[in-house]
C-alpha cells in the first residue's frame, strides 16, 4: 500500500518498505511538480528486507520496521531495520540496523539511487488509477555522480534547469547506481545512517555536507511547530459518538498535512487540494475548503484569498483560458509548467466562490479590512461575470475551453462526459452550468451586503440586488425541468441538460430557489434514484449516462454532500442534514475513519458497504472539510456580526448528539465553547491568546 509523505507542496510516495521504485509505479521524492528522486531501494546483501510495519505519525514523518532476507549468509529474523522519513523542503532518510543474533555479522547495506526529473503529469500517468502505465513517456533516470570527499551524490537534469544532492553521513562507495555501506555487528550491536536529499530547480544554491544535518532538524523543529500549532487552535470535539470523533480528528490532521505556503506569494498557509497528485493552489478546491472551515479561524481564508487575488488573470490569454478579473483553476511549477502553463484558468465558479469566500470570511471574522484590502480584486471578479464570463450576453455565465490544452467541463464536475443529456448525448459547450448560477445570485448579494456596509457604496449595492433579483426570475424560467426539477445547465443552443443530478442541491445552499420549489427540490435530492443509502450521487440512478463508478456520473461526493446539507438546513430541512452526516459518518468508518474525494455510488442496501473509488485522493482537502461544515451546520453555528457573539439557530437536535462539545470553535476574534444539552445547543465565549499558524 502506497504512503504519502508530505510537508506543504513536498511530499515522498513510498510503499510499505519505504522504498521509493519509480519506474515500475508512480513513487518518489516530489517538489515544484518534479520528481527529484525516482528510486530509493535499501537492500541488505543484495535483497530487500521484508516489510513487517509501518506508521505514519504525523503528516511530514513515517516509519518503517522491516527484517532482513535470507541472502548473503545471513539466517531468519537476524536484524531488524527501522528507517525514518521526514519531509520538508528537504527530505531525510534515517536508517538504523541492530544485530539481534548470537554471533558477528558482515554484509553490504546498499540504497539503490536514480532520479528522472518526469514532470508530476507523467508520473501521474504510471498509476493505472489515473492513466495508462503502457504508454507512459518517461525521461531516462540518472545515475548520481559522486564526490567523495564531501560524501554527496549529484543528479543533474541536461534539459532542464534542476538538480537534486544526497548528502550521507557515513562513508561509503557509489558504484553501479548505489551507495553501497560496509557493515560489520557484533551481536547487540547497532549501525546507523541519514541520508538527506536536497532538491534544487533553478538557480538555487545547495546546501554543503555540514550545513545540511541542521537545515534538516530547523525543518524538522518547524513542521512540528506548525502542526502543533494548527492542533492547539483547531477546535477539539467530544462526544458519545466515538466515530465521529475519529473522523473529525482524522479530519483535523489531513487539513493540517494539506497546508501549504505558494512558492511565488508570502501570505501565509492556505489549503492544497489533494495527495499526492494535487498539492498546489486550486481555486475551486481551495475556496470550498476554506468555505467548510471558517470555525478554524479566519487564517486559511486569508491566505487564500490573497493568492487568488495576486494570481487574478489580467489579461485576455486564450491558451490559459484567461481572461482579466477571472479567478486562477489551478498553479503549476516545474516540467508542468513549462509543457502546458505555470497558470490555468480553466473555471467558471471559482470567480462568484472568491466573492462567496470574502463574504462569509468576513461574517465571521468581523474584519472590514481585508474587505477593503481586496476591493479592486472583488469589483474585477465581478467585471468578469459581467463581461467574458457571460459569453452571449444573455445574464447566465458559461464555459467553453479555448486552449488547445486544458479541461472542457469548467465547472466543478469537470470530468468529460458529466454533461450528458437525458438520452446520454454530451452537452455541446458554451455551457452554463446550473450550480454557477446560484453562486453568482449568491456573490452578487453578499457583495452588494459589503459594498454598502464597508465600501459605503450605495449604488453597487442597489445595482448588485437587482441584477440578482432579475437573474433569479430568468434562472428559474430557463433552468427549471417540467418533470419537477432542475437542469444540469444550458447546452450551445439553451437547451436544458435534462438529466438529474445532485448539482441543483447547491441551489438551495445559494439561496436562489423560491419558496414554492424547495421542498420539491430537497424531496428528490433524498428520493430513492439520488439518495444512496450513504448520501446523495453526483447523477441519479436510471439515467441514461448513470453509472455508480462514473468520476460525476453516479459517484457520491463527500463536499458535494456537505453543501447539499447546508442547503437543505438553510431550507429548514435538518432532518435531511442529520441524515447526510450521520451516513458520511458511517461511511468514513469503512475508511479509517477519513472520508475519499469519492466514493461509488452503488445502494446501500444493495453492496451494505460504501464501495472505494480507484483514483479517490486521500487525503483530500474539501473531503477532510465535510465532516467540519456537516457538523457546523447541524449545530446551527451563525456569527452575528452586528451583535459581535456566535449563534445557534439548531432546535429539537437528535440524541445522539446530546452530550457533546465542541472547544475553541472561533469566530469574531473569540473563541467559544459549543455544548448540546436537552437538545439545543449553548455557545460562550472562552479567552484565546492570539496565535496564528
Amino acid at each position: 500500500m502506497a504512503l504519502t509523505v508530505l510537508e506543504g507542496s513536498t511530499f515522498c510516495v513510498c510503499d510499505e518498505r519505504g522504498d521509493v521504485d519509480g519506474a515500475a509505479s508512480a513513487s518518489g521524492f516530489f517538489a515544484a511538480d518534479t520528481r527529484f528522486l525516482s528510486r530509493s531501494v535499501l537492500t541488505i546483501a543484495g535483497e530487500r528486507p521484508d516489510p513487517l510495519s509501518q506508521a505514519q505519525q504525523a503528516p511530514h514523518l513515517a516509519s518503517f520496521v522491516l527484517r532482513n532476507p535470507l541472502a548473503g549468509g545471513l539466517v531468519a529474523d537476524e536484524l531488524s531495520i527501522e528507517r525514518e522519513r521526514f519531509v520538508g523542503d528537504c527530505m531525510e532518510e534515517r536508517i538504523v540496523v541492530e544485530n539481534h543474533g548470537r554471533r558477528h555479522v558482515a554484509f553490504e547495506l546498499a540504497l539503490e539511487l536514480a532520479a528522472d526529473f518526469a514532470d508530476i503529469f507523467a508520473v501521474k500517468a504510471l498509476d493505472p488509477r489515473f492513466g495508462n502505465p503502457a504508454r507512459a513517456k518517461l525521461p531516462p533516470p540518472r545515475l548520481p555522480s559522486w564526490d567523495g570527499g564531501s560524501g554527496t551524490a549529484l543528479f543533474a537534469d541536461e534539459t532542464f534547469p534542476a538538480r537534486t544532492i544526497a548528502h550521507f553521513s557515513v562513508p561509503c562507495e557509489l558504484a553501479r547506481g548505489a551507495a553501497r555501506f560496509a557493515v560489520t555487528l557484533e551481536p547487540g550491536e547497532s549501525w546507523s545512517l541519514s541520508m538527506g536529499v536536497q532538491p534544487l530547480l533553478g538557480d538555487a544554491e545547495p546546501l554543503d555536507a555540514d550545513a545540511f544535518a541542521p537545515t534538516l532538524e530547523n525543518e524538522r523543529g518547524r513542521a512540528e511547530a506548525s502542526l502543533a500549532e494548527w492542533s492547539g487552535l483547531a477546535p477539539r470535539l467530544s462526544s458519545t459518538s466515538a466515530d465521529l470523533v475519529q473522523t473529525w480528528d482524522t479530519s483535523v490532521g489531513d487539513l493540517a498535512a494539506l497546508r501549504m505556503r505558494s512558492a511565488d506569494f508570502d501570505f501565509g498557509r492556505l489549503p492544497a487540494a489533494g495527495a499526492p497528485w494535487f498539492m498546489t493552489v486550486f481555486g475551486r478546491d481551495t475556496l470550498i475548503t476554506c468555505l467548510q472551515t471558517l470555525v478554524f479561524g479566519p487564517e486559511l481564508a486569508e491566505s487564500a484569498l490573497r493568492v487568488l487575488a495576486a494570481t487574478q488573470a489580467q489579461e485576455d490569454d486564450a491558451e490559459r483560458d484567461a481572461e482579466p478579473g477571472k479567478i486562477i483553476h489551478e498553479i503549476r511549477r516545474g516540467k508542468a509548467a513549462v509543457a502546458w502553463t505555470d497558470r490555468y484558468y480553466g473555471t467558471v465558479d471559482a470567480t462568484p466562490l472568491f466573492l462567496i469566500l470574502l463574504s462569509e470570511l468576513w461574517r465571521w471574522s468581523g474584519d472590514d479590512a481585508i474587505v477593503r484590502e481586496l476591493e479592486a480584486a472583488a469589483r474585477r471578479a465581478l467585471a468578469w461575470i459581467d463581461g467574458p464570463g457571460d459569453r452571449d450576453g444573455d445574464g447566465f455565465v458559461e464555459y467553453e475551453r479555448r486552449a488547445r490544452r486544458g479541461i472542457d467541463n469548467q465547472s466543478w464536475k469537470d470530468s468529460h462526459v458529466s454533461m450528458a443529456f437525458g438520452d446520454g448525448t454530451q452537452a455541446v459547450a458554451p455551457i452554463a452550468a446550473v450550480e454557477v448560477q446560484g453562486y453568482v445570485y449568491d456573490a452578487k448579494l453578499r457583495v452588494a451586503e459589503l459594498a454598502r456596509e464597508v465600501w459605503r457604496d450605495c449604488a453597487t449595492a442597489d445595482r448588485l440586488e437587482q441584477e440578482a433579483a432579475q437573474l433569479r426570475q430568468r434562472f428559474n424560467e430557463a433552468f427549471w425541468v417540467p418533470a419537477g426539477y432542475y437542469a444540469l445547465g444550458l447546452d450551445r443552443d439553451k437547451r436544458p441538460i435534462d438529466s438529474l443530478g445532485s448539482n441543483m442541491g447547491h441551489l438551495l445552499w445559494s439561496g436562489i430557489v423560491p419558496p414554492e420549489r424547495i421542498d420539491t427540490v430537497a424531496d428528490t435530492l433524498m428520493g430513492e434514484r439520488l439518495w444512496s443509502g450513504w448520501g446523495v450521487r453526483t447523477m441519479a440512478a436510471g439515467e441514461t449516462a448513470y453509472n455508480p463508478l462514473v468520476y460525476h456520473n453516479g459517484t457520491v461526493w463527500p463536499h458535494d454532500n456537505s453543501l447539499i446539507a447546508w442547503g437543505l438546513a438553510r431550507s429548514g430541512r435538518v432532518r435531511d442534514a442529520e441524515r447526510i452526516l450521520r451516513r458520511m459518518i458511517e461511511a468514513a468508518d469503512f475508511f479509517d475513519h477519513r472520508l475519499p474525494e469519492v466514493f461509488a455510488g452503488f445502494a446501500r442496501l444493495r453492496t451494505q458497504v460504501p464501495v472505494a473509488y480507484p483514483t479517490a485522493s486521500r487525503p483530500q482537502a474539501w473531503a477532510a472539510g465535510t465532516p467540519v461544515l456537516l457538523l457546523t451546520v447541524l449545530l446551527g453555528l451563525e456569527p452575528d456580526r452586528e451583535a459581535g457573539v456566535l449563534r445557534s439557530h439548531a432546535v429539537d437536535l437528535p440524541e445522539w448528539l446530546e452530550g457533546l462539545t465542541l472547544d475553541k470553535v472561533r469566530a469574531l476574534g473569540r473563541s467559544w465553547s459549543v455544548r448540546v444539552e436537552n437538545g439545543a445547543v449553548t455557545v460562550e465565549p472562552v479567552e484565546l491568546g492570539h496565535l496564528r499558524f
